[in-house]
């Protein structure tokens, strides 16, 4: 019995990252692939598990969700929060409950639900799926208010679906008992409070802890995964969002110098992509197909009524006290509004609470879940371009490790493989503008170990490894890395660029454009500030005077460099 189990869940595992493979190729999530994986393994499928344990999908499904958001935490810089802290809270909190507004209203109608009801369903597919977010973004060139907006969004928003969905059941099971707005607001402050005071505290606890105890490398990551999953366990006991405490213990720990912080986040990285096949499969296993056609039409006019009507609506209200958002980004962060494994955990709640239509709502949310990883996911790489969101790749090394010198170390060895259009081969070492504080270990040619010296002349081919930290990955991808640009990305940023203390008046005179009375005087600097947000990022464009401005360079948001794109038409001498 046991090792049939273990056969079982073996061959799952290996069918799901195989088929991870064909998502590339089909232009589809890979999250969508493993819950094929367990649909089909299903007892409606070639693979006839029986499976019906909402119990247990609900217990997975939770520590593979904290698993994800600590990861998540990890890996989300807190210099972002800068830039998209507030837009993202207003779209966490507002947002989710103007989406559960919409779609419970649209829900009522098509699905002859009383308004309770439709509300209830429209909460529980209320809110942004951290797993989603994180697996569709990682490793995307993305604006970076963009990209920090959906990402702290889509990892702080869980708690208001949680609370509005555990609101709406406690009224449907209890309809004589009276909650009034007394109660409502405490529950929703002891979600927010109590999950930010465990994650912060937790975290900063933790770091002591880690930092000065002496273990070996691989208990690490299993220390913090350890601390990270009690505090939100704890935060859940206590009336708190485990959700939020583990994201925020997550944050604290990844932007501040922890021991063995390399080793912790690769092993995370499996953790985490475990954990995504794990839920995903699982909740695939719940799902009967031939319950999904019986709600199949009904279900897809609301998926589609929340991605095109609710959410966009949703978005457009949380940020209109921000301006800074261009309506190319709204539109796309409209568009990006994933459903993942949150939505069908909410869906649990019923089922174990006994509701009526608990199933049906289960099933819709499944449903819509797997509409939106379809429609939305895959055109996520076509929406970026839409909306011009989407930067060119950056160089990145081939290969980085973390260089363990001292506990709380930050150094990292960055290996980079020269090609042959290189401005530096065959030049000498010694004529290298290395950034200050990196030196290279080591060089090989052909698979040889040299020991350069300054004359070392650099040939097409080399392996350099070079020691430095973080801040210098920039400047060192620039000198010995090459960016696999597309051809359309070529000029995103610009065929000839300025320093922004340029006088409009001088360019004017190059393009032929006339000056609007004051702007003699003006530089760019001063033009720049009239049209783009007060923290701007790289990629923010604009229009003037017939001229087409893109941000190339920025010093902690401020604009230091434009990029000037000429017309296709000129561009050919047309």
């Amino acid at each position: 019995m046991i090792n049939g189990l273990f056969l079982t869940g073996a061959l799952l595992l290996v069918i799901s990252v195989l088929f991870s493979q064909l998502s590339s190729r089909l232009g589809v999530p890979i999250l969508l692939m493993f819950l094929f994986v367990g649909m089909m393994a299903g007892q409606d499928g070639p693979g006839g598990i029986e499976f019906d344990s909402y119990s247990t999908t609900y217990l997975v499904s939770n520590l593979a969700l904290a698993i994800i958001l600590l990861d998540g935490g990890l890996r989300t810089r807190v210099a972002s929060f800068k830039v998209a802290f507030w837009p993202s809270f207003s779209l966490a909190t507002v947002g989710v409950f103007c989406t559960t507004l919409f779609t419970g209203l649209l829900a009522t109608w098509l699905f002859d639900l009383s308004l309770l009801q439709g509300l209830l369903l429209g909460a529980i597919v209320g809110s942004t799926d951290a797993a989603a977010v994180f697996s569709l973004l990682k490793g995307r060139s993305i604006n970076e208010r963009v990209g920090a907006t959906l990402e702290i969004e889509s990892g702080t928003n869980d708690p208001m679906a949680v609370f509005l969905t555990v609101t709406l059941i406690a009224i449907l099971a209890n309809p004589d008992v009276s909650l009034g707005m007394d109660f409502v607001a405490l529950s929703f402050a002891l979600q927010f409070g109590i999950g930010i005071a465990l994650g912060l505290g937790g975290g900063w606890l933790a770091l002591q802890v880690i930092n000065r105890i002496s273990l070996p490398e691989g208990l690490y990551p299993i220390l913090v995964t350890g601390f990270g999953v009690g505090l939100f366990a704890l935060s859940n006991t206590f009336g708190g969002s485990g959700i939020l405490s583990i994201y925020l213990f997550g944050l604290l720990l990844g932007n501040l110098p922890t021991r063995s912080r390399h080793s912790i986040l690769n092993v995370m990285d499996g953790l985490t992509w475990f954990s995504q096949i794990i839920m995903f499969v699982v909740l695939g296993l719940l799902v009967n197909p031939k319950d999904l056609t019986e709600i199949a039409l009904p279900a897809l006019a609301l998926a589609f009524g929340m991605i095109l009507f609710a959410r966009p609506l949703a978005v457009w209200l949380s940020l209109l006290p921000f301006r800074k958002y261009q309506s190319r980004e709204r539109w796309f962060l409209s568009w990006v509004g994933l459903r993942g494994a949150v939505p069908i955990i909410l869906a649990v709640f019923p089922l174990m609470a006994g509701l009526p239509n608990a199933q049906t709502y289960f099933n819709i949310a499944f449903f819509v879940v797997m509409v939106s990883l379809v429609v939305q996911g895959a055109s996520l790489t076509r929406a970026a371009k839409i909306a011009k969101v989407e930067l060119p790749p950056q160089p990145e090394p081939v290969s980085r490790a973390g260089v363990e010198i001292f506990p709380t170390s930050d150094w990292e060895l960055y290996v980079y493989r020269l090609e042959a259009e290189k401005w530096c081969i065959g030049e000498p070492l010694r004529k290298l503008a290395m950034p200050t504080g990196t030196r290279i270990a080591a060089l090989f040619r052909k698979q040889t170990l040299l020991h350069p010296s300054g004359s070392t002349v650099l040939e097409a081919g080399d392996t350099l490894c070079v020691l430095g930290r973080e801040a210098n990955l920039p400047q060192l991808s620039e000198l010995f890395s090459t960016a696999p640009l597309a051809e359309e990305q070529s000029r995103f940023f610009g065929d000839f660029f300025f320093n922004v203390d340029v006088l409009l008046k001088d360019i004017a005179c190059i393009y032929g454009v006339v000056l609007p009375e004051g702007y003699q005087v003006k530089t760019l600097k001063e033009l720049a500030a009239e049209h783009l947000a007060e923290q701007a990022v790289l990629g923010d464009h604009f229009e003037w005077q017939g001229l087409q401005f893109v941000v190339s360079q920025v010093d902690d948001y401020q604009v230091t460099q434009l990029g000037l794109c000429l017309p296709e038409s000129n561009e050919k001498g047309e």
